[in-house]
């Protein structure tokens, strides 16, 4: 039985939607797509025009996961301060746990923890403001700064 579908968020674009009860702990999916170097899936998203979405999953070895190329409905999920979900990385996999129990119709988030630069600009930073309006909101998809806008 389905566990998620994909439609229209209110947070931002496409997100993931439970068409069934998720238990805490629960493994949902896992975040699949082509598994490359950061070098080489930077330089396919500066060639594209539409930047609005990314689709890559930073791995502890110092790869990506690239969910544009081959990826399913994992790389639907939005970003969220306090997130109903969490990652799991096993061998080079990412895997979706439920964090919390999760009610049919509910969006699945997890918390993105950006990272960038420390050259990055106050304008760089701003591309990465959270839309998730949660009370615990930070204002940010970067990991560990407690800026509020």
């Amino acid at each position: 039985m389905r566990r998620v579908v994909v439609r229209r968020s209110s947070v931002h674009g496409r997100g993931v939607f439970a068409v069934r009860q998720l238990q805490v702990g629960e493994c949902i999916f896992e975040y699949k797509g082509e598994v490359t170097t950061w070098r080489k899936a930077v330089r396919r998203y500066e060639s594209r025009s539409d930047e609005s979405h990314t689709f890559l999953f930073g791995l502890s070895d110092g790869r990506v996961i690239d969910g544009a190329r081959g990826g399913n409905s994992a790389r639907w999920l939005n970003h969220a301060c306090a997130p109903n979900c969490e990652t799991v990385e096993i061998d080079g996999r990412v895997f979706i746990h439920a964090a919390r129990d999760i009610r049919i119709g509910d969006e699945l988030f997890i918390d993105y923890a950006l990272e960038v630069e420390e050259s990055a600009t106050d304008d760089d930073r701003a591309a990465y403001r959270c839309r998730c309006g949660g009370p615990a909101c930070r204002g940010t998809m970067l990991g560990g700064t407690a800026e509020r806008t």
